[in-house]
């Protein structure tokens, strides 16, 4: 079945040659330059592409630089807010860090004088709402 077509087909090319390869030259060039075209319009497309991205790029690299030089402006501003507070705290009697932390002491002794004084100014209060009343 398929033997008849293809022999066909070499007959008809066997027969009129000259037209067979016109319409053959024909067809190719039109495919090709069709191709072509098609190939242009991609490299100009993609070209386009590339100057936006690159034009996008720009844009970023600006904005990343701006974004830099606020950040320098602020360390700059956070550098004098802290030599401002250590010039104001000079004069101070430094305190010591452990003293700043508070915790529970592990000594009983310590917690028994803080109880033992509040209970004797408790009952300081009392007696003297007592003698008032």
């Amino acid at each position: 079945m398929t033997t008849a077509p293809i022999a066909g087909a070499c007959m008809t090319s066997a027969a009129f040659p000259g037209q067979q390869a016109q319409a053959a030259r024909e067809v190719n060039t039109a495919s090709l330059c069709r191709i072509g075209q098609e190939t242009v319009q991609d490299i100009v497309f993609r070209t386009m592409e590339i100057f936006q991205l690159l034009r996008n790029m720009q844009d970023r690299l600006g904005k990343l630089q701006e974004h830099l030089r606020q950040l320098s402006v602020l360390f700059r501003k956070l550098r004098l807010v802290y030599d401002k507070c250590n010039e104001n705290c000079a004069g101070l009697d430094p305190v010591p860090t452990e003293q700043l932390i508070p915790y529970i002491e592990e000594d009983g002794s310590k917690h028994d004088e803080r109880s033992a004084n509040q209970i004797r100014y408790a009952s300081e209060e009392r007696r003297e709402v007592l003698e008032v009343n």
